[in-house]
């Protein structure tokens, strides 16, 4: 470990952190005291939850607890073992069935974790001889799947087809390609040019692997994916997903055609070499699926509460355009004013936490603002405001806080940071031609009454909710809850 500021009598580590002190990154563990509901206790302080990937508001919902804890006493709390040994149970079965279905796919096969499901993945369907493409922004797990493959690995610029279709022209393929993509970026809340990126991919003969973990729950038709709201179900071929965001609980899955599930469950080293997702987990997340299927109306409420809050922020006067999406960044850009500017909300009672490098650029530091089907309209207008009293507090335009792309003097150091960060880079970006594609439009949902929504699923969630303390203690032999949600 080397640090640019040693330190005598201290040790590397000391050193090390210190130095990130210095420059606003060091990061302490923050303690949430209950479920991640809309409202938490923080280090003991009631706070607003904003920061939080529980989408749909079902991490807490009692039918999802309940669906766990009955796993728990049917199947255990562990699976003991490594798929392929004696931890593959008829529940992770179910799932995958009721997964691929959801997805309109062939096959499906879980994975510990979304960083274990792509690791595993691009590992598997990449290697020495061939060639990777991935988007300047993708997330971290699939940065380093592209640098464990083996495979030569080719940045584009953050959803530049153009400049895509220049770097597979210009790489020489003798092996085979593979393209991988976010679909929702989780910091930039952009959406993939998944269209043309399929088309591209079919005219130079490459594969195509969408990770959907912030789009599953939230776009497309009944939230089934920014793939689903493309109209690209069955093109795309490796779908890549998370049961830890908008389905509330653990794990991941890969969806694809049988004979890539088949190829995957024999080489995709964290598959093979992992303890199989725990049954508990996997219950919740059977149950959070069926809740999904059965009322989409909490994917319309997400999107109305998106638009509520954008809406809001924007009448603060934040740099933000009105939207339905449900990642709302607020770049700030210093690392420390991000960092005090998440202490100011904190004080009047609004969590949103502070992303520093490495998560984003250096000088792109920001609060990442998530928003819960569960939030009420009333509490986001009050997040709002908090968020401006504590910007005008610091010091800081709210003009200027927005995303990248919004927030003034801040769009030149993204670019940089797209075009010189990564030790990816394969392809001299000088000699790429400049292009910046359009945004990719969601279809719109049909106008509702989102207040009368809210109020019918505060009643059928308070139901739900006596319902499951009006039970009886578990007994082995019941099944009912479990078999609602299987």
């Amino acid at each position: 470990m080397q640090t640019d500021y040693p330190e005598r009598g201290l040790s590397d580590v000391e050193a090390s952190l210190r130095q990130l002190e210095r420059h606003g990154l060091r990061r302490r563990l923050r303690l949430i005291s209950g479920p991640q509901g809309p409202r938490v206790l923080l280090d003991g302080r009631p706070v607003l939850l904003l920061c939080s990937n529980n989408y749909l508001g079902l991490a807490d919902h009692p039918r999802v607890r309940e669906a766990a804890a009955d796993a728990a006493m049917r199947w255990g709390v562990g699976a003991g073992a490594s798929r392929l040994v004696s931890g593959s149970m008829t529940i992770h079965r179910r799932l995958e069935e009721r997964l691929a279905a959801f997805k309109s796919s062939e096959a499906c096969v879980l994975f510990g974790s979304g960083y274990l499901a792509n690791l595993g993945t691009i590992c598997a369907l990449a290697g020495p001889g061939d060639v990777v493409f991935s988007d300047a922004l993708n997330h971290a797990s699939i940065i380093d799947g592209c640098r464990l493959s083996g495979a030569q690995a080719t940045v584009y610029r953050h959803r530049d087809v153009e400049h895509l279709e220049w770097c597979m022209r210009a790489s020489r393929i003798e092996g085979g390609a593979l393209i991988v993509t976010d679909s929702v970026f989780s910091m930039d809340a952009g959406v993939a040019p998944l269209e043309e990126i399929v088309e591209l991919a079919r005219a130079h003969g490459a594969r195509v692997v969408v990770d959907e973990a912030h789009a599953t729950g939230a776009l497309g038709p009944g939230g089934r994916g920014a793939v689903a709201a493309a109209g690209l179900e069955g093109e795309v071929d490796v779908v890549v997903g998370t049961l830890g965001k908008a389905l509330g609980s653990y794990g991941a899955y890969v969806c694809s055609d049988s004979a890539t599930v088949d190829y995957l469950i024999n080489a995709a080293r964290p598959l093979i070499f992992s303890t199989a997702p725990a049954p508990p987990a996997v219950g919740a997340a059977l149950a959070a699926l069926e809740l999904v299927e059965a009322r989409p109306h909490r994917v319309d409420r997400l999107r109305m509460a998106a638009r509520t809050l954008s809406t809001e922020l924007a009448d603060e006067q934040f740099a933000i355009e009105p939207s339905e999406m449900h990642i709302v960044p607020l770049v700030v850009g210093d690392e420390r004013a991000a960092t005090d500017l998440c202490e100011a909300a904190i004080e009047r009672g609004v969590f949103a936490q502070a992303i520093r490098a490495p998560s984003v650029a250096p000088g792109l530091a920001r609060l990442r603002l998530t928003v819960m089907a569960s939030h009420t309209a009333r509490e986001l207008r009050a997040a709002a405001r908090a968020l401006a009293r504590a910007s005008e507090e610091l010091g800081l335009d709210p003009a200027t806080i927005g995303p990248p792309q919004a927030a003034a003097g801040l769009a030149r150091k993204a670019r940089a940071y797209e075009e010189t960060t990564s030790e990816l880079h394969a392809v001299e970006w000088s000699q790429a031609p400049e292009s910046t594609p359009p945004d990719r439009m969601r279809e719109e949902t049909e106008e509702f009454d989102v207040e009368q929504l809210w109020a019918q699923e505060a009643v059928d969630d308070e139901a739900e909710h006596q319902r499951s303390a009006a039970r009886a203690p578990f007994d082995l032999e019941r099944e009912g809850g479990l078999r609602e949600a299987a």
